[in-house]
């Protein structure tokens, strides 16, 4: 699985596209930007994470997918993601039309998240992201997007707290909407989890800096960034490649604590810390069972 993909990446990948410049709006008001899809609609995206969140009004039709599941729909759609989810996207074979806005954190001030606002497909984890609309919603929601373009551009000293009321007014939409529940499962489900984890568990390393510490280190922490269920992505994984998620962490942390201590001159304190373990003894306990010596008799 690729990086996260930040908004300065998705703007080099579309050159027709322009980020606004950062003096152009408040500094407090975050990323906002909107655009029309058409040819701006890629047929293929890359799985990965991205650092901003978009609402697209799609259509034309396509395929989403997630870890273990995706949905494909040829019909009008409003679809949500946010920088929790990693996906991709494939369009389908026919003309793609619609709007799509995205925006940053910070443009979603803090002190305005109502409750329905929280609990809106922006930021849900296991719901569904796509709402199919019919002509009329198609047309009430075509008409706030407008309303983006138009004021996107404006010199309206408070045009960002206008754009974040249309976000507002689109979200509300979502939430009369019965939301998708058409999901397929993936034919080789356990293999593209198994695939993910491995990519995923590979990117941690190598360790740079001993200020830098290891993020993720156990299977819920993996199976939280790749949105599946621990269990689902244990089973995946013992089925694909007959080891546990734990047993593939531990391995590979193993690995590069040989590594760095066979190649760097930092303490076994500061090598402890950056493979995420809070004291030094726990990580003595675990490099002992993991080779059968203490971190210390492996160096000399």
């Amino acid at each position: 699985m690729h990086p996260t993909e930040t908004i300065e990446e998705f703007y080099e990948g579309h050159p027709g596209m322009k980020m606004i410049p950062a003096g152009h709006h408040h500094q407090e008001a975050g990323h906002f930007n909107v655009y029309p899809r058409g040819s701006l609609c890629h047929s293929v995206t890359s799985y990965h994470r991205r650092d901003f969140y978009k609402i697209s009004l799609s259509i034309g039709g396509g395929t989403i997918y997630y870890a273990d599941k995706g949905i494909s729909f040829d019909k009008c759609a409003l679809v949500f993601s946010n920088p929790t989810i990693p996906y991709s996207w494939e369009a389908a074979p026919m003309e793609q039309t619609g709007y799509f806005c995205l925006f940053t954190e910070d443009f979603i001030s803090s002190n305005n998240r109502s409750e329905s606002f929280i609990n809106s497909p922006l930021f849900s984890v296991g719901g569904s992201p796509v709402y199919f609309v019919n002509d009329e919603q198609v047309k009430i929601i075509s008409d706030i997007f407008c309303k983006m373009l138009d004021e996107i551009d404006s010199d309206y000293m408070y045009k960002y707290d206008l754009l974040r009321n249309y976000v507002n007014l689109i979200v509300h939409e979502a939430l009369k909407l019965k939301p998708a529940d058409t999901f397929f499962k993936h034919s080789n489900a356990s293999s593209r989890i198994a695939s993910l984890f491995m990519e995923l568990l590979e990117r941690q390393f190598p360790i740079d800096s001993p200020n830098y510490a290891l993020k993720l280190k156990t299977a819920a922490d993996y199976a939280s960034r790749l949105s599946v269920h621990v269990n689902h992505l244990n089973r995946a994984v013992k089925e694909i490649t007959g080891k546990t998620t734990s047993m593939h962490i531990a391995e590979r942390v193993a690995k590069e604590a040989k590594a760095l201590l066979r190649y760097t001159d930092w303490n076994i304190a500061d090598i402890a810390y950056s493979l995420g373990f809070e004291y030094p003894a726990y990580f003595n306990n675990f490099f002992k069972k993991q080779t059968a010596l203490n971190p210390k008799a492996f160096r000399v």
